[in-house]
């Protein structure tokens, strides 16, 4: 059986080298953080989501929560 290679595509090696160049730069972005009032954001959000769900379910709550 002959051993095909795809033509134009990235070899183990590159492939591997990208992948930790990109960890390395995302983990930086996560190390950061997330700015207070984006948290303030999501809190605010979620609170209201919550709040909509309990008015569609009838103001019960289901799953055990």
């Amino acid at each position: 059986m002959k051993d095909v290679k795809p033509k134009g595509g990235l070899n183990a090696e590159i492939q591997s080298r990208i992948g930790h160049q990109l960890r390395a730069m995302y983990d930086d972005v996560v190390r950061q953080g997330v700015p207070d009032r984006f948290a303030d954001m999501i809190r605010k959000l979620d609170g209201a989501e919550a709040q909509a769900q309990l008015a569609a379910d009838g103001g019960t709550k289901e799953g055990g929560e």
